[in-house]
């Protein structure tokens, strides 16, 4: 993809630049739409096809675009502090009223106290929150409970790293780099180059600076396994948690309130 792909003078093309984002972590997880398919499967089968959402880490909007589409009477809202990916975000959805889009820091004990709803029938988020540390992680959670009401669900796509099988992890993960690399060689681009392209757009330029500014470059967290997410979810106040999905390397884990 070039910058006239997605720019036209001054006006960013906003479906492109979410065709752009999609292909770019696609290729770190080709079954991406899986897990979201699964996903909203869980949403409907626990709280109904109408439902109110929150997008946890929504980036921009990959989950709410989809539960729209799927589900057209739901409502979203969704939370990021990546001032670039929420103005895609904000383009993507510009004119929809059943989307709320707010800027807020996940680790600042009151980002809730900046949502339109006390409650939700459904968090969703997806492979976002391996950026945390395992102690910010787990007072989010509580947060997190905190929102979800009676008889909703959470739920986390993410990475989630089981140090108990080292030989299993080793491989997996050498094959899946090795896929990688193959698409390396067919034009993918990787994380860097995707930023890269973004700070070349006239209309991403300045959110991109600002959310390097709060970044700097990629750094994942802890990433611990899915028997720590659960143990966690449930001291914090959900009733049933399993995973619902899974790949080599990822989980989609439920928490039922």
């Amino acid at each position: 993809m070039t910058d006239a792909d997605i720019t036209t003078g001054n006006a960013a093309d906003w479906h492109a630049w979410q065709e752009s984002w999609d292909r770019q972590q696609e290729w770190y997880m080709p079954d991406r739409e899986e897990r979201f398919r699964i996903m909203l499967d869980m949403v409907e089968a626990l709280v109904g096809t109408a439902p109110r959402v929150l997008d946890l880490a929504c980036g921009t909007g990959t989950i709410t675009a989809r539960l729209l589409a799927r589900f057209p009477d739901a409502v979203s809202t969704g939370v990021d502090l990546d001032p670039a990916l929420l103005a895609i975000a904000e383009g993507t959805f510009a004119g929809d009223e059943r989307v709320h889009l707010v800027t807020a820091d996940l680790k600042d004990p009151d980002w809730t106290a900046k949502l339109p709803y006390d409650s939700y029938d459904a968090v969703l988020t997806a492979t976002a929150l391996h950026w945390f540390h395992s102690e910010p992680l787990a007072a989010l959670y509580g947060r997190v409970a905190e929102l979800v009401r009676d008889g909703g669900v959470f739920m986390n796509a993410d990475h989630m790293i089981d140090d108990t099988t080292p030989r299993i992890n080793a491989a997996e993960r050498a094959q899946r780099h090795a896929r990688m690399e193959s698409g390396r060689q067919e034009g993918a681009l990787d994380w860097a180059e995707w930023w890269q392209l973004a700070a070349k757009d006239p209309v991403l330029a300045e959110p991109t600076a600002r959310r390097f500014e709060i970044y700097g470059e990629h750094a994942d967290g802890d990433m611990p396994s899915a028997a720590w997410h659960a143990r966690v979810l449930r001291e914090k106040g959900f009733g049933e948690v399993r995973p619902v999905w899974c790949s080599p390397s990822d989980t989609l884990l439920l928490a039922l309130k």
